[in-house]
């Protein structure tokens, strides 16, 4: 187990009922941390160490009042200790060519992916700072590399990227931020997509160098690292966990 110096030590986890989500709790509760589970969905899910709460993101990006209510819930579970670590994990993947893509979608994706990271870093800002604590964005392998219909979901993406390096120059000494960018991921969300296309997911494990897509719980313990002592001259780093693809070229047969 890291030393994370988790114990009395709170996470607040974002997007908790994914699949990615879902690995991140499992693994910040195994390591010491209590953890504010929040989804847009509602869970009535008990576990220990665990307590849920839900979250819009989109209303909270936009409404400062519906923001200050949630801050004042998580300061009640936490008993005025605040937060050591911000994990924003969710986001939102709308699929649209450049041509198509409404204004709603557009906003959808940077409310989401984009203006509730900051905003939540935010708002959070004085617990992470009193804790020495730690922020960790999933961002994506489309920050850099993407492909047809990808454009409002990258471009979120390369911001997230982007904010995380450019935020260390103002919170830098007492906050640590830094960003996993993730290729794909085994979760069920990625299966379901391939569901009955056994050959073109097989195809999709080859073209990774490693041989296979990436699991939930490798992101999760990226970012339990990340949060560490251990990780602790990382600073301002964007990740790839990308089993290599990163660095494959496709061409044209």
């Amino acid at each position: 187990m890291l030393h994370t110096n988790s114990k009395n030590k709170w996470a607040l986890i974002t997007g908790a009922l994914g699949g990615i989500g879902q690995a991140l709790v499992h693994e910040f509760v195994n390591a010491g941390y209590s953890v504010i589970a929040t989804d847009v969905k509602h869970s009535d899910h008990k576990a220990a160490g665990v307590n849920f709460l839900a979250l819009d993101l989109e209303r909270f990006a936009l409404d400062e009042a519906y923001a200050k209510e949630f801050y004042q819930k998580v300061n009640l579970i936490t008993e005025g200790l605040g937060i050591s670590c911000l994990i924003n994990n969710a986001a939102t993947q709308i699929l649209a060519d450049a041509r198509d893509i409404t204004r709603e979608q557009w906003n959808i994706s940077f409310n989401v992916n984009l203006s509730a990271p900051f905003f939540l870093s935010q708002l959070f800002v004085q617990d992470l700072e009193r804790n020495q604590g730690a922020i960790v964005n999933i961002s994506s392998i489309h920050a850099t590399q993407t492909k047809k219909q990808f454009v409002a979901y990258a471009t979120t993406k390369a911001a997230l990227s982007a904010m995380t390096r450019n935020m260390v120059l103002d919170l830098g000494g007492k906050i640590r931020i830094n960003a996993i960018e993730p290729a794909a991921i085994a979760t069920a969300m990625l299966k379901a997509g391939f569901d009955g296309k056994e050959e073109q997911y097989k195809k999709l494990e080859e073209f990774h160098p490693l041989g296979r897509v990436g699991t939930p719980q490798e992101v999760a313990k990226l970012a339990l690292f990340l949060s560490s002592d251990e990780a602790g001259f990382v600073q301002g780093a964007c990740i790839s966990a990308s089993g290599g693809i990163q660095g494959c070229l496709s061409d044209p047969l």
